[in-house]
């Protein structure tokens, strides 16, 4: 199992360790009568929530924004969207109170899907199925959601940009494509996360041309923990490490010498980067690649 960060007074292992549990499964109510009120749809997990902004679609609500800013960062929310408490256990009280159309949940993960049906219809919506796929599984879960929603038409504009945000990641990345990327962040002083095969940056990655550093053990959601000194063997790849509000962590490793010894560091290829839900879809991959333009290849 994957490992991954902290939310909330739980430590990064912790919180690491109970989201890799999360059996994500797809499923959607049936409506008897009109479709839910938009303006009042209440995401309870980050993926669906980058969905629905996806087709246009601000939520009304969604779980633990602190931490969805800290580790999502992108899509940005709308200043009027509420904060329906922790993933894990929201304020059920909060939510029947907003009289919700409609509740979007990765079942596994949070409020079980009886618990919410008596307060408003529930998607739940799968984000790994074990093909090592996750783009394409969102892109799938975007089409379902636009249907039952009526928004089509916003899920083809959207994915259209997407493709064309890959498209022009893949052409400034040619100069670069021989270098290999490792792609990290950082749980705590002595062990770092690190992206592989079944990973959304695997997908694009593999999509844009690049090819990733990580050639070691990997796990169903894509990601794994391991110690720090497990780098040392990395040798001529680029290194990106994406911030969770983790500059103390890293103010910590910076100077000591296994850190100064790693072939990256001494090679100045070593570069911070903003944050990207690992675990997220479209809205993700496109921010992903922005920062591969932004790093490796020239700014768009």
């Amino acid at each position: 199992m994957s490992d991954f960060p902290p939310f909330s007074g739980l430590t990064r292992r912790r919180l690491l360790q109970a989201m890799a549990l999360s059996p994500l499964l797809a499923s959607m109510p049936t409506f008897a009568g009109s479709r839910p009120d938009l303006s009042r749809i209440i995401a309870l997990e980050w993926l669906p929530a980058e969905l629905l902004i996806a087709l246009g679609v601000m939520p009304m609500a969604i779980a633990d924004i602190p931490n969805y800013e800290l580790w999502v960062e992108e899509p940005k929310l709308g200043p009027s969207v509420i904060d329906v408490g922790q993933r894990t256990e929201p304020n059920m009280e909060l939510i029947q109170q907003l009289k919700p159309s409609l509740l979007l949940v990765t079942q596994g993960y949070g409020p079980k899907t009886a618990q919410l049906e008596s307060i408003a219809p529930v998607i739940d919506v799968k984000a790994n199925d074990g093909t090592a796929k996750p783009l394409q599984l969102a892109i799938k879960s975007l089409h379902k959601l636009a249907d039952y929603l009526g928004l089509q038409a916003h899920a083809e504009q959207h994915l259209q940009l997407y493709h064309q945000q890959l498209a022009k990641t893949r052409e400034l990345m040619k100069p670069v494509a021989q270098q290999p990327v490792l792609l990290i962040t950082f749980i705590d002083t002595r062990h770092v996360l690190v992206f592989g095969e079944g990973s959304l940056f695997q997908e694009v990655m593999g999509d844009v041309g690049l090819t990733n550093a990580w050639q070691g053990e990997g796990s169903f959601w894509g990601s794994v923990s391991v110690g720090i000194e497990r780098l040392a063997s990395i040798k001529n790849a680029r290194v990106l490490c994406f911030d969770h509000g983790s500059a103390d962590i890293m103010d910590a490793v910076a100077p000591t010498p296994l850190w100064k010894s790693m072939p990256f560091v001494r090679n100045n290829q070593f570069t911070v980067v903003p944050a990207v839900w690992f675990y997220g879809a479209t809205y993700s991959a496109m921010h992903f690649c922005r920062i591969l333009n932004s790093t490796l290849g020239k700014p768009v």
